[in-house]
């Protein structure tokens, strides 16, 4: 796995590896379960696929003859939100907000 921005983003600058992602959000997909959903070939799919894991975008685990794929959500929300809070610092104070905030009613709760 490459661990850059540039991977990252080239990963995300097809619509149809950004649909992948958007269809993993719910939960893990078999590789043929997200091939059937666009009308690329299954190689073209299996290689946007391939995109996005090296990136670390998604992981990937066999079921006996089945590839399942899952969204790394935790590794794009930091990628991006790492990228935004360099080029746009306030970010990084609304971020600390809403952990601050966060914490409160946490509190409040509890």
């Amino acid at each position: 796995m490459v661990d850059t921005a540039s991977d990252i983003f080239t990963a995300l600058a097809h619509p149809t590896r950004r649909q992948i992602l958007q269809d993993l959000k719910d939960g893990e997909l078999a590789a043929g379960a997200i091939a059937s959903r666009f009308q690329a070939t299954g190689p073209t799919i299996s290689r946007h696929l391939s995109v996005l894991r090296q990136a670390g975008l998604v992981t990937e685990r066999r079921d006996a003859n089945r590839i399942l794929y899952s969204l790394a959500g935790e590794r794009l929300a930091h990628s991006v939100g790492d990228f935004l809070s360099s080029v746009c610092p306030e970010q990084i104070v609304l971020r600390e907000v809403r952990r601050h905030k966060a914490g409160r009613m946490g509190q409040v709760k509890g």
